[in-house]
């Protein structure tokens, strides 16, 4: 999940890159997942794109905006509040194990069913972010299990037996890109909030709010911005279900 805010910008902002602007991609597939074709869309969305758009996916709005509030609440903190909550899953700047930088601060927390770290960040934040991942991680099972049925593997809990597991590394991560307007100001360019990368998991299930900032690679290698849609949700094929089909 992504949110977009105005609070003061992180410090170090003359560490980030620039990017070169993308141009807006209209060809993102749209499925509907209650669509009796949904299975054959899906499909042939991941061989051709890696990715496609989910609408009436069932997941209550509710959820979605009562959740950004409280995120919008807890990134609004004075950046030592927010430090304390670094053995919870909270990180800035640093994106990835070999020292990446990018203009970005999140909470990185397991969806096993025990979410008991949060609770110590706030009694409102940890519903919001139960009742959240409950309503998605049905969303993913349905998905995956539709996309099991359109590669005719059996059975078709497969993928889906995997997520269920109390063990699996599944996890959701909740980015907050602040602005930057000193860096902005001198170049005049968009900035880097998480950069080029490819996700591990079967598959990954992304929303946004209103702003732009999502961009994917095409076959030919081009890279192009997604239209932001805060109702959606968009699923991106991760490296194991890659691997597992090829």
């Amino acid at each position: 999940m992504v949110v977009l805010s105005q609070p003061p910008a992180l410090e170090h902002c003359s560490l980030i890159k620039t990017c070169k602007p993308t141009c807006v991609f209209s060809g993102i597939p749209v499925i509907e997942l209650r669509d009796p074709e949904a299975k054959t869309l899906i499909v042939k969305a991941c061989e051709e794109y890696g990715f496609f758009k989910l609408i009436n996916h069932g997941v209550p709005m509710e959820f979605m905006t009562r959740l950004e509030a409280e995120a919008l609440s807890f990134f609004n903190l004075p950046q030592s509040d927010k430090d304390k909550a670094t053995p919870f899953g909270y990180g800035s700047n640093k994106i990835g194990p070999n020292g990446d930088v990018g203009w970005i601060e999140y909470l990185l927390v397991n969806t096993n069913p025990q979410l008991t770290s949060l609770k110590t960040l706030s009694e409102n934040f940890c519903y919001a972010v139960n009742d959240y991942i409950l309503a998605v991680k049905r969303l993913a099972f349905e998905v995956v299990e539709i996309m099991a049925d359109g590669l005719e593997i059996e059975p078709r809990n497969v993928l889906s037996r995997l997520l269920r597991d109390e063990k699996s590394d599944s996890c959701f991560r909740l980015n907050h890109y602040p602005p930057c307007p000193q860096l902005q100001a001198l170049s005049g360019r968009n900035l880097i909030g998480f950069g080029e990368h490819t996700d591990p998991q079967i598959i990954s299930i992304l929303r946004s709010n209103n702003t732009s900032g999502l961009q994917i690679c095409l076959r030919d290698r081009t890279w192009v911005s997604v239209p932001p849609d805060q109702t959606s949700f968009f699923i991106s094929v991760g490296d194991a279900l890659q691997a597992g089909n090829e």
